[in-house]
């Protein structure tokens, strides 16, 4: 056989296929291993690159073939579907890893160390409580008004409807248990979230980088945090715009004959990071709109000619850039030189 330079290895929960070439980009290697074989049959093999599609338990594979001296390259899987020549298999797609790893303008998501991925699954957990929680809370203001008894919006509403519930002795006495039932269960996952947050205050005091993109308007504690998780490398980004490009904040573009075309924006990259911005935003500008704080001339101008929440991704892509920039410079946010720049820019 001759010698392996790259390997693109398709993963799944029991069965991974390799594509290997050699120096000639001649295939010389075709093979299917089950789970338990992958480490002893990289171990045999000389370090070599491999490349591995950016899903579930990537990160865990690229640290463990990295400990047998292999450098592996993680690739989005948008950017290696176009590679895959026909029809949808393991060995397409290893074939496609392979293929697509070796252009020179590839981009590659960085390795996450254990570390990193248990603060990631900190936000992860936040989310599924936080879901749960409304879930509930909605479930309980439907079963409420079927006896006719409603509330107004917001969750601080949800404990006195429940009280209400417990002292209304009309109630049928099935309904009544089942209400408090689900009220120990509302107590118990606004404990949880209480202690989630806890953490994630913790972990964020503890990050340098958290600390100072919290002093961005509009980038709150969450938003913040988002960013200096899932933001690993910034210098994988060539500007800020390619930097709101990933997160999904800039339109679409579908140009062609010198005519340009613009549409909504993309919605790429992480949900959350996005909603995290745009939430960011919409607030800074609610404020705004009601007289509160005091809106450079740039989102000023924007408030006054641009419909509310079209402003607020505008303003979310903003953060974005400068986001982008300190964290690749490692400077803190400067408010006066901020405000200098956007009036020069209005």
């Amino acid at each position: 056989m001759n010698e392996i330079i790259r390997i693109g290895m398709d993963t799944s929960k029991h069965f991974f296929q390799l594509h290997g070439v050699d120096a000639a980009e001649r295939p010389v290697l075709r093979k299917r291993l089950r789970r338990k074989e992958v480490v002893a049959f990289f171990a045999g093999l000389s370090p070599m690159v491999v490349g591995i599609e950016a899903c579930g338990a990537a990160h865990h594979w690229a640290r463990t073939l990295s400990e047998l001296g292999h450098e592996v390259q993680l690739l989005p899987p948008q950017l290696v579907k176009p590679y895959v020549k026909r029809g949808k298999n393991d060995a397409a797609d290893a074939e496609a890893l392979c293929e697509a790893m070796s252009r020179p303008t590839m981009r590659f998501a960085p390795v996450k160390s254990k570390e990193e991925q248990a603060a990631l699954m900190l936000i992860g957990v936040r989310d599924r409580l936080i879901r749960n929680r409304t879930q509930l809370a909605n479930a309980i203001r439907g079963y409420a008004a079927e006896f006719g008894l409603i509330a107004a919006k917001g969750l601080d509403k949800i404990e006195p409807l429940l009280a209400r519930l417990e002292a209304d002795e009309s109630l049928p006495a099935l309904a009544r248990d089942l209400f408090m039932t689900q009220a120990e269960e509302y107590a118990q996952l606004k404990a949880k979230i209480r202690d989630v947050d806890a953490k994630l205050s913790a972990w964020r005091r503890q990050d340098a980088r958290s600390r100072r993109l919290v002093r961005i308007p509009g980038l709150g504690p969450i938003g913040a945090a988002l960013l200096s998780m899932k933001t690993l490398d910034p210098s994988l980004f060539r500007s800020g715009r390619q930097f709101a490009a990933w997160i999904g904040l800039t339109p679409k573009d579908h140009s062609t004959a010198g005519k340009v075309k613009l549409g909504g924006i993309t919605r790429a990259g992480d949900e959350a990071l996005r909603s995290a911005l745009v939430s960011g935003a919409t607030a800074v500008i609610r404020q705004a709109r009601h007289g509160r704080g005091k809106p450079s001339p740039w989102l000023a101008a924007l408030i006054a000619r641009k419909p509310p929440k079209l402003a607020a991704v505008a303003l979310a892509n903003k953060i974005a850039r400068i986001a982008w920039k300190l964290m690749k410079t490692g400077e803190s946010y400067d408010a006066r030189r901020a405000s200098g720049a956007a009036a020069q820019a209005a």
